[in-house]
C-alpha cells in the first residue's frame, strides 16, 4: 500500500490522538520520540498501546509508531511496550546504516513471537539521513530486510548533528548538504525497491508552500510525504494522487505504444520506454487508490 501522507501524532496527547481520527492520513505515526518529553515517556507508551488495541479493526489509516533511536536504551523499552498492539509499522529515527534495520527486524521477530502477533507483519521505515554516518551508508539498504517498506529523510536532525545554525540558504532554499541528503534518500529507496517518502514541511500554516513542495517532491519521484499537522494531510494527499489529467495522459501514452513500437510521437514529442513505464506507474497508483 502506497502511503501518500503520514501524520505525526504525539503519543502522550489524548486530545491529539482523538483529533487524528478525523484525519484522512494514509498512516498515523504515534510518536514516542521527539514529540514526547522525557518524563512522559512511560505515559506515552501506555497510551500508544491502548490506542493500538482500541483500533485493531482499522479500515482507513494505518497505525505506525516512531520509537526512540536504537542507540538509546529507550528503543527496546518502546518496542517491548507497544508490539502487543500490532502496529502496522515502526518508523525508526537516526539510523546509521541498514544494520539498524536488521537489528530492529530481529527485535520485532522476537517480540511478535512473544505477543502472538503475526510474524513479519510489522513493517519498517527508517529516517535514513539524520546522522552524518548514515549519509555514507545509503546504498546498504537494498535487500536488508523484508520488513523494509519505505525510506524517508530528515533535514532538521542532520543540521543539529553537524552543528549548522540552519539548513536553508539566504534565499530560503535547502542548503546543498540537505539537497544531497534528499536526493540520496530518493535513490536509495528506489534502489531498495521501496517507497521514497519526503520529509516534513515545518511551516504548517503555509498551505501554498506545502502544495508547491509536495508537487516538486512528486515530480522528483517521491510517492508520499510526512505531515506534522492535520491541516497538511489533504494538501499532501492531493499532491500525491494522480489527477484526472494525469490519468488521461497516461492512457494516451499507453495507446500510442499499442503498436509495439519502441519510440512514438505524441503531442509533438518523442517518447520511448521510460515514458511508457511512467505511464503504467501512474495508472497502477491511480487504480490502487480507487480500490481503497
Amino acid at each position: 500500500m502506497i502511503l501518500r501522507s503520514l501524520l505525526f501524532v504525539p503519543g502522550d496527547s489524548e486530545r491529539k490522538l482523538a483529533k487524528s481520527e478525523s484525519s484522512c492520513a494514509d498512516a498515523l505515526v504515534l510518536d514516542l520520540e521527539d514529540a514526547v518529553a522525557a518524563d512522559r515517556t512511560e505515559v506515552a507508551r501506555t497510551m500508544v498501546l491502548e490506542y493500538l488495541r482500541a483500533h485493531r479493526d482499522r479500515s482507513s489509516s494505518q497505525l505506525w509508531v516512531r520509537i526512540n533511536p536504537l542507540s538509546t536504551p529507550k528503543a527496546t523499552l518502546d518496542l517491548a511496550a507497544i508490539v502487543a498492539g500490532a502496529p502496522d509499522g515502526i518508523l525508526l529515527p537516526k539510523v546509521t546504516s541498514a544494520d539498524d534495520v536488521v537489528t530492529l527486524d530481529h527485535f520485532l521477530s522476537a517480540l511478535e513471537a512473544r505477543e502472538g502477533v503475526a510474524q513479519g507483519s510489522i513493517a519498517i521505515i527508517p529516517v535514513a539521513t539524520e546522522t552524518p554516518a548514515a549519509m555514507f551508508a545509503l546504498g546498504s539498504f537494498a535487500g536488508c530486510s523484508p520488513r523494509l517498506s519505505g525510506m524517508t529523510w530528515g533535514a532538521e536532525d542532520l543540521a543539529a548533528a553537524v552543528g549548522a545554525t540552519t539548513n536553508r540558504d539566504a534565499s530560503g532554499n535547502l542548503e546543498f548538504t540537505y539537497q544531497l541528503a534528499r536526493s540520496l534518500c530518493l535513490l536509495a529507496a528506489v534502489a531498495a525497491e521501496v517507497q521514497p517518502i519526503d520529509t516534513v514541511s515545518v511551516n504548517f500554516k503555509d498551505a501554498a508552500a506545502l502544495k508547491q513542495e509536495s508537487e516538486i517532491a512528486r515530480r522528483a519521484g517521491f510517492t508520499g510525504k510526512i505531515a506534522i499537522h492535520p491541516d497538511q494531510v489533504d494538501v499532501i494527499n492531493d499532491a500525491f494522487t494522480p489527477s484526472p489529467e494525469d490519468v488521461a495522459y497516461a492512457n494516451r501514452v499507453i495507446e500510442a505504444f499499442a503498436s509495439g513500437a519502441g519510440t512514438v510521437a505524441l503531442d509533438g514529442k518523442m517518447l520511448d520506454m521510460p515514458h511508457l513505464k511512467q505511464a503504467r506507474r501512474t495508472l497502477t497508483l491511480a487504480a490502487s487508490l480507487r480500490s481503497r
